[in-house]
């Protein structure tokens, strides 16, 4: 145990998740000297990559992008052997950068916050367990993840199935037995496109429940060869310093040119050329896909006669297609096989909005024309995204101010991190950031890094308390809305709305802005020395 949680005195700071983010942020506290503690609801290491386990879990960034910057020896040393890594792989590399920085000596792991409360007079934060444990800090910092909320769907009997049920967000470390089995899989997001072609491989029949249809794009995994290493190892250093300030935080980008700029030839080799780079790089073709609808329908015939092409039967290939989105507005999915999946003849799919599940018995789903017989249940139901694993903590501020009735109207931030009247409180990757707009990894040491230095500056001029701007945050949140109502994603009942939440505040959470721009907004309030935050 550590000194400080047996003699009672406050830590500098509590880091609250052991992913990407809470990882490096434990790391980089105790590099500058801070009494940090780590806190993970979780057995062990690895955030997302812990939970999601499900078979086919992989990453939509390149491997050698979705990974640490900040030591150039962990760098060179570690070898990532495919170009889109499977989760066991991004597992593997998690547990080794804890092992090799003795991360884990700084956690309490099986500790799910389940309370914070800021206490006035002494500007301390408590954070009290499930366990019961209670810990005190200076500051807290949440890296909890902004996929990190599992829904379970509200059906009708689902708690009298009888069968076996298997949340991909929780997917058993020893692995589920479908072998044989008759399996429903409920959700058609990233998890259950990746999940799916596997379990149909296994199972004696799989039925797809489809609410909303996604895009999907081909992954095009393979080995990285030797001679791409060493490339790779040798440009390491320019190819982060293109990411640093690009808009995704990777080297890929779009063409220069807007799409009608472009001959009919021209297009369909760009279309086919990002198609063939596989995953979310086809969302970012042209510069002005995601804010032109012209061009985006462009890119969405050319999608929607890749599927047709893949689907045997078009009647299952018109259930598969998006209708109500422009492309890209919801995260285009990656896979690996999953529309050729409905040409087999154990799979089906059952399209929800045609044809509701009425409820769920014992044995299967009652539908208003069918009955499924069911051993297996899947849920891959997606998350509260973005806010769900802050708002799920009793996080209480300055006069007792609960997050959830100051957030009632949607979420308020300051360049995501700094929320009023909750000082000395972070979020990491949250509401207000790029967040999921973004490499993960890269946005993660860049936002820790910049929460380092605001508690660095406190420390350093003797100020106890820190606390955003109401009115930086007001005008913040309203420029998130004005750069996203410049673009068609506002046009999409997507996760990033919070639309997959019932009675959830539909606005738009992420920062879409970019995350070089981001960056230097970031940057500028530093540099002038926080005029954003109130220094107390």
């Amino acid at each position: 145990m550590h000194p400080s949680a047996e003699q009672g005195s406050p830590y500098d700071v509590i880091i609250i998740g052991a992913g990407f983010a809470g990882l490096y942020g434990v790391h980089q506290a105790a590099r500058a000297g801070l009494n940090v503690l780590g806190l993970e609801a979780g057995a062990d290491v690895g955030g997302t990559w812990f939970w999601n386990r499900y078979p086919g879990a992989r990453c939509d960034v390149e491997s050698v992008d979705y990974s640490y910057s900040f030591d150039e020896d962990l760098q060179q040393s570690w070898t990532w052997t495919e170009r889109f890594a499977a989760q066991p792989e991004i597992l593997a590399y998690l547990n080794h950068v804890a092992d090799r920085f003795s991360l884990r000596e700084r956690y309490r792991f099986e500790q799910r916050v389940g309370a914070a409360r800021f206490d006035d007079a002494s500007c301390l934060w408590t954070l009290r367990t499930e366990t019961g444990a209670e810990y005190r800090s200076r500051f807290v910092v949440f890296a909890t993840g902004c996929l990190s909320a599992p829904i379970k769907p509200n059906i009708p009997g689902v708690e009298t199935f009888a069968g076996e049920e298997i949340f991909t967000a929780q997917w058993p470390e020893e692995g589920a037995c479908l072998e044989g089995k008759r399996v429903g899989v409920i959700g058609t997001g990233s998890s259950g496109i990746q999940v799916s072609p596997i379990i149909a491989r296994q199972a004696e029949a799989l039925t797809v429940f489809q609410r909303s249809p996604n895009f999907s794009v081909p992954i095009p995994n393979r080995p990285w060869t030797e001679q791409e290493q060493t490339q790779i190892r040798a440009t390491y250093r320019q190819r982060r310093e293109k990411s640093y300030y690009a808009p995704a935080a990777t080297p890929h980008a779009s063409i220069q040119t807007k799409a009608l700029d472009l001959t009919a030839q021209e297009r369909e080799e760009a279309m086919q050329d990002r198609w063939s780079q596989g995953g979310v790089l086809f969302n970012k073709v042209f510069p002005d896909q995601n804010s032109d609808l012209t061009a985006n329908e462009l890119v969405r015939d050319f999608a929607v006669a890749k599927i047709r092409a893949k689907v045997e039967n078009q009647s299952v290939a018109d259930d598969l297609i998006p209708t109500d989105h422009p492309i890209g507005t919801k995260r285009i999915c990656t896979d690996s096989g999953y529309y050729e999946m409905f040409n087999r003849p154990n799979v089906a799919l059952v399209n929800l909005r045609r044809e509701p599940i009425l409820e769920i018995t014992p044995t299967g789903a009652r539908t208003g024309e069918r009955f499924i017989e069911l051993d297996t249940l899947v849920y891959a139901t997606g998350f509260d995204a973005m806010t769900g694993s802050l708002l799920r903590i009793d996080i209480r501020g300055s006069n007792d101010a609960r997050l959830g009735e100051v957030w009632a109207d949607g979420p308020v931030t300051y360049l995501g991190f700094g929320i009023p009247g909750f000082p000395n409180m972070f979020s990491i990757n949250s509401v207000g950031t790029p967040s999921v707009m973004a490499n993960m990894a890269l946005h993660s040491e860049q936002q820790l890094d910049w929460v380092l230095a605001l508690i660095a500056h406190s420390r350093a001029g003797n100020i106890a308390r820190v606390e955003a701007r109401e009115e930086a945050a007001v005008k913040w949140t309203d420029h998130l809305m004005e750069v996203a109502e410049g673009t068609l994603f506002v046009k999409a009942n997507s996760w990033y709305m919070g639309a997959n939440v019932e009675g959830k505040k539909r606005v738009f959470m992420p920062y879409i802005g970019g995350f070089g721009n981001y960056r230097r907004f970031c940057d500028e309030e530093r540099d002038n020395g926080y005029p954003s935050f109130e220094l107390g």
